[in-house]
């Protein structure tokens, strides 16, 4: 309890973080910073191992682009891998994102663009309470060769167990395999509960704007929104600008949309701990998104920690937070990061695919990751070879854009080749695997024989 005390006393009187460079005249932030840059070293045995593990999950569907000769790179002072020139790529881990389909303002595919622009290797697309822009990240990724993780972050509410705390608005990032949740069903009610919510809430912050003697339609921000999208306050406040109530998005938010501002409202959000249990109950990864904008992190942290939480947040474009870090230290939790990246532009939005992750830092992530998601591809595939229909295939495939058809007597060959590109050998390997193998090919066989008899008839 005393290290816990610790933490609090620190987080309290962090917030915001504080410049450690504040106090340096001009030119010793200057020499520091170029100490920042300069030293560089070859990878340690470990750093070696975690990058070729990491190396071979990123080129799992690219063999050919497994240039990972650990020779060829080095590690700077925080652990980030770095080519020493030719023969190799950065693998860098963008884990953050949003595109129209929530209130980012690039489409997928667009984002995708962007992302390969920037050398982005693996690009999580984790739009707010929908996963519903994932098949076009899909598609435009494959013609870069860029590995998307299916994501979303989801919007929930902690309830502190005082009675003189006030609630408060947490987010929940949720990362799951190729094939998606183990309950797509489940996932999906859930999150478009959330979604209903999100139109009463943003109606409610339009009628508290106008009750403000700022008028403002609900038909201007469902256009801003775009058609089906759930709005959310990033929309209220683009609609606010447009209509000349604030000069731009930080000022719409600084004076009236802020957590608890004159315009802010609530949703249908569920509590954080049930969205972390139905993140672990359906195959995916749970982090806390942004734990530096928490008014009370230990607490949450502590909380979410016996929900089952994976991870949480620690590194952003501007670095590692020691603070949070060592948070997620005392509780045992995954370090990542990512841009959170909108596409609004702009010197306040950190460009997507800044985030530098250490190599050890990503392969921590895929070691607790890859078995979670591996349990819920076999899940998958095994509700698939005990009922072969096109429900169960369209389960399996239900982030790509190719019509599911009847697949006769190729269906074992298609999972193959699907597998090929999810799985490492090791995984494809297993006893599990390989029993479901041997039923999809007895499955192809009896169809073969059924189509055989129709033809003859």
């Amino acid at each position: 309890m005393a290290g816990e005390a610790y933490l609090l006393h620190t987080l309290t009187n962090s917030n915001p973080i504080p410049n450690k460079d504040a106090s340096k005249k001009p030119n010793e932030k200057k020499k520091k910073k170029k100490k920042r840059g300069g030293s560089k070293r070859k990878m340690t045995v470990e750093q070696t191992l975690a990058f070729k593990s990491v190396s071979e999950w990123v080129f799992l569907d690219q063999p050919s682009s497994l240039s990972s000769n650990a020779a060829s790179w080095v590690v700077d002072d925080f652990g980030v891998q770095k080519s020493l020139g030719r023969g190799g790529e950065k693998l860098v881990f963008e884990l953050h994102s949003h595109s129209k389909f929530s209130d980012g303002f690039l489409s997928p595919s667009k984002l995708v663009d962007r992302a390969h622009g920037n050398g982005v290797k693996v690009l999580a697309l984790t739009d707010h309470d929908t996963m519903a822009g994932i098949p076009e990240a899909l598609d435009a990724a494959r013609r870069f060769g860029i590995k998307i993780i299916p994501g979303v972050e989801i919007s929930t509410i902690f309830s502190p167990r005082g009675e003189s705390e006030s609630d408060e608005p947490v987010h929940i990032l949720a990362y799951y395999s190729s094939c998606g949740s183990t309950s797509f069903e489940k996932l999906e009610n859930f999150l478009a509960n959330i979604r209903d919510g999100r139109f009463l809430r943003a109606k409610n912050m339009i009628l508290k704007l106008n009750k403000l003697k700022l008028p403002l339609k609900w038909e201007h921000v469902a256009r801003i929104a775009g058609k089906g999208v759930a709005p959310g306050r990033l929309h209220v406040a683009r609609a606010m600008v447009e209509a000349g109530h604030v000069e731009n998005l930080k000022q719409a938010f600084a004076r009236y949309l802020f957590d608890g501002g004159p315009a802010y409202s609530t949703g249908s959000e569920p509590l954080t701990e049930e969205a972390v249990k139905v993140i672990c109950d359906t195959g995916g990864v749970a982090v806390l998104a942004h734990p530096w904008a928490l008014k009370n992190p230990v607490a949450i942290v502590r909380r979410l920690k016996e929900a089952g939480l994976h991870g949480m947040e620690v590194y952003r474009s501007d670095g590692k937070l020691t603070v949070y870090s060592d948070l997620a230290d005392a509780y045992g939790l995954l370090k990542i990061g990512g841009s959170d990246y909108h596409g609004k532009g702009g010197h306040n939005e950190s460009e997507l695919g800044s985030v530098n992750l250490p190599v050890l830092a990503v392969h921590d992530f895929l070691k607790v990751a890859r078995p979670i998601w591996y349990n819920a591809i076999r899940n998958n595939l095994e509700g698939y070879a005990e009922e072969p229909s096109d429900t169960n295939l369209s389960r399996i495939l239900r982030f790509s854009r190719t019509p599911v058809c009847k697949l006769s007597n190729s269906s074992a060959d298609f999972i193959d080749r699907c597998l090929s590109m999810w799985l490492t050998n090791e995984e494809r390997n297993t006893a599990e695997i390989e029993a479901i193998r041997l039923k999809l090919c007895h499955i192809s066989s009896n169809q073969k024989e059924s189509n055989l008899l129709m033809e003859s008839i």
